[in-house]
């Protein structure tokens, strides 16, 4: 359980590094105690990933083993092309964590709640659960998302500053194709050497990048396009005021 535990948690805490739910509880965070938010999403996460590992257990005891490991890393490596794409709020999320009027505890939890139904961090916790004690993955994936958006919560309770979701994003998504990589060789070839299994991958990521660096800018994923705020709203917790074109009136 406690090998399950771990590995959930580094994988949830990747997974959780510029993704939606941070801007979210980094925004909940400018107009509530950070406490409050805190405590929010733990309920959610909770909830979402008992469910997630119920899926992933009763799936992974029908399944072969070797075909969970390839079907594992190719989700790992979809999870890691997902991030490279980049993800932001959608205008309904922004407005669940900008403008509630409802007691901050419940709209914490129930905007969360909807925000990762279907989110790629449960389907990565299913994925996890199919092949791992599922006690220890729905421990180390509840406390490994609360602790990467603590993280954000302590950003925005303190500095109001935005994250560097730029460079963020392309760490994570780097994590996950090695990670899905080398799910991959071990589920293939068993019997390869652990410098194969953590060399190849890291060797592919890199040559990945370079080629993806190369590419035109309009062929780019998302993420290397113009940098963009994290967030809608202000240092204050306002929402920042549209740009308007020349000529127009407001």
């Amino acid at each position: 359980m406690l090998s399950a535990l771990l590995l959930s948690f580094a994988v949830i805490f990747v997974a959780e590094l510029g993704d939606k739910s941070q801007l979210m509880a980094m925004t909940f965070a400018l107009r509530h105690r950070w406490w409050v938010v805190l405590s929010g999403i733990t309920v959610a996460t909770t909830a979402v990933h008992l469910i997630s590992v119920a899926v992933g257990h009763y799936l992974g005891a029908a399944l072969p083993t070797r075909l969970l490991g390839v079907l594992a890393g190719l989700a790992f490596v979809l999870f890691g092309l997902w991030t490279l794409r980049g993800d932001r709020l959608s205008e309904d999320e922004a407005t669940r964590a900008q403008r509630t009027t409802a007691p901050a505890f419940f709209a914490v939890t129930s905007a969360f709640l909807l925000a990762e139904l279907g989110d790629k961090t449960m389907l990565a916790t299913i994925t996890l659960a199919s092949d791992n004690d599922w006690v220890g993955v729905w421990i180390g994936s509840t406390v490994g998302m609360v602790a990467a958006d603590a993280l954000a919560i302590l950003v925005g309770a303190l500095a109001g500053k935005h994250l560097p979701e730029r460079f963020i994003q392309l760490a994570a998504a780097a994590l996950f194709g090695v990670f899905g990589l080398s799910m991959l060789i071990e589920a293939v070839f068993p019997t390869a050497p652990a410098i194969a299994v953590a060399g190849i991958p890291v060797a592919v990521v890199a040559l990945a990048a370079v080629a993806i660096r190369g590419l035109p800018p309009r062929l780019r994923p998302g993420v290397l396009g113009s940098p963009t705020p994290a967030s809608p709203v202000g240092r204050d917790g306002d929402v920042a005021p549209a740009k308007q074109c020349p000529g127009t009136s407001p």
